[in-house]
């Protein structure tokens, strides 16, 4: 799966960067997200890790996320070091005038084993649930 989403936050860009770099956030915003702990200590940038508990297709995935690129204020690029759901993430935000901004993600994963052969299946059902998603987060920061 690869996926591009954007959308346009009425928000000043420092407030939805802060927002989104914050995996403690995801369970507000993310569908089937149960919980995301940081397991290393702050401030966040890279080499920083965290453990996220989600449901999706009914199954549980719990993965360990190591943030890989941060760039303060602007990007956060997140990889699975651990997980049956290999994904990266990477979310930029940029500023369209002081009070929007425009948020950009690419996405790319997906199931690993058994799980691998519904990957069509999966596929949709991702794009249409992170899709969703960043329409809640919109909804959430504005």
């Amino acid at each position: 799966m690869k996926l591009h989403v954007e959308r346009t936050i009425n928000r000043p860009s420092p407030e939805v960067f802060d927002f989104l770099a914050n995996a403690s956030n995801n369970p507000v915003w993310q569908t089937g997200m149960k919980s995301c702990t940081w397991t290393s200590q702050g401030p966040i940038g890279v080499g920083s890790t965290y453990r996220q508990e989600a449901e999706f297709m009914g199954r549980p995935i719990v993965s360990i996320f190591e943030v890989t690129e941060f760039e303060p204020g602007r990007r956060i690029r997140v990889e699975t070091i651990e997980s049956t759901f290999p994904i990266q993430v990477t979310r930029t935000v940029d500023p369209i005038d002081e009070s929007s901004c425009l948020v950009r993600a690419d996405i790319a994963g997906g199931p690993g084993g058994v799980m691998k052969v519904f990957s069509p299946l999966t596929d949709r059902m991702a794009t249409k649930s992170i899709n969703a998603d960043y329409d809640r987060l919109v909804a959430q920061l504005s």
